[in-house]
């Protein structure tokens, strides 16, 4: 047993007992301490079923595609089906990737298999001293400054950004106290559909910051925006366990059907993309056992640490887009595509409604 096996097992003991787990402070012989080392390669499994399709259907899978050199990079996607016609396409806004398929009316149960491969690794990047990382090009900058639908940069999203880096003095500084304020105000609510919608704009007017990580991770790039910094939401899945030990950091069996996590990066001078993840501090007390713990709880303080400028490399990213357009698809555009989507008949189908819209997703390490 690992420390930190050891001090939720004491967590969970001293609740039983009558004490709260936030008197635990116990201090940690194995710290939350992603850093690059050896790569890692996942093949993902997605196969779906449009059990009520009825009429004419299509359907449109997020692949992975985002390639950084020091820390991931995918590769092909291989597939079968029984669709008249199926292809990977890209938005035209944001390239993000997709496997589109077709079914004529005729066909039997429309299904599909995608099998892919992706390595990644741990990430940190060590904020402490700046190196001679190139800058964005004048239109990667103004892309991942500029809003979106539902991440406006203007009105009550910049007047909250300038409320909380009002005392800052650097850019390094303004993402970080961006980063404290949300784990701060923010808190996961399990009864969010899915990831959530992510419209900030809402969050704030309404005063109800709840959510999963679409919301509480759009939310710190909203406010990174708007003070001018760029940041971007990484839309991906968890595909294996966390190594240090962390229950709700992980995806815990090969089944990573309902495993979807974005996460968020923010550009800084000197530094390159950092990545930041305060969603998941929230799930952490949320989730991590024996649960609802407090914010000065050493698992928590030990992942918010951490989570600001680190992450692990068991999840892997989709794309980065926002408003993406579905080819074929007269309906809205997506506020961003993580799931599974499909329409039947010209009607989009519930991509959370298993009746609707069947489909499974499975990861597993391969080695040798």
């Amino acid at each position: 047993m690992n420390r930190r096996q050891l001090l939720q097992q004491s967590a969970a003991l001293s609740v039983a007992a009558g004490f709260p787990a936030a008197a635990l402070a116990l201090p940690m012989l194995d710290p939350f301490a992603p850093s690059p080392g050896p790569w890692r390669t996942y093949e993902i499994t997605t196969k779906i079923e449009l059990v009520s399709a009825k009429g004419a259907a299509q359907a449109w899978i997020p692949i992975p595609a985002i390639a950084q050199p020091n820390w991931i990079r995918p590769g092909q996607s291989k597939w079968k089906t029984n669709a008249s016609t199926v292809a990977i396409h890209r938005d035209p806004g944001w390239s993000a990737p997709m496997v589109y398929a077709q079914w004529a009316a005729s066909s039997a149960i429309p299904s599909l298999e995608i099998v892919g491969r992706v390595a990644t690794r741990d990430r940190a990047v060590d904020l402490k001293k700046p190196g001679s990382v190139a800058d964005l090009s004048p239109a990667d900058r103004a892309r991942y400054t500029s809003p979106t639908t539902l991440i406006p940069t203007d009105g009550i999203v910049k007047s909250t950004a300038d409320k909380i880096t009002a005392s800052t003095d650097s850019d390094l500084a303004k993402a970080r106290a961006i980063y404290e304020w949300i784990v701060d105000n923010t808190f996961r609510n399990p009864k969010t559909p899915g990831c959530g919608l992510g419209n900030i704009q809402t969050m704030l007017v309404t005063g109800d910051l709840g959510g999963k990580c679409a919301d509480i991770n759009a939310l710190y790039v909203g406010l990174a925006r708007a003070t001018g910094l760029p940041a971007r939401d990484l839309y991906g899945i968890r595909v294996g366990p966390s190594d240090f030990g962390y229950k709700s950091l992980g995806a815990n069996t090969p089944d990573v059907t309902h495993a979807q996590h974005c996460r968020a990066e923010v550009f800084l001078t000197g530094f390159g993309w950092v990545p930041v993840d305060p969603a998941d501090v929230r799930k952490v007390v949320l989730e991590e056992p024996p649960g609802h713990l407090a914010l000065d709880n050493a698992l928590v303080t030990d992942a918010r640490t951490t989570l600001f400028g680190a992450w692990e490399s068991n999840w892997v990213a989709y794309n980065d887009g926002h408003d993406v357009r579905l080819p074929g698809s007269s309906h809205r555009e997506l506020g961003f595509l993580m799931y599974p989507q499909a329409e039947a008949g010209g009607e989009r189908l519930d991509c959370l409604a298993a009746d609707d819209f069947r489909y499974t997703i499975t990861a597993h390490e391969i080695t040798g």
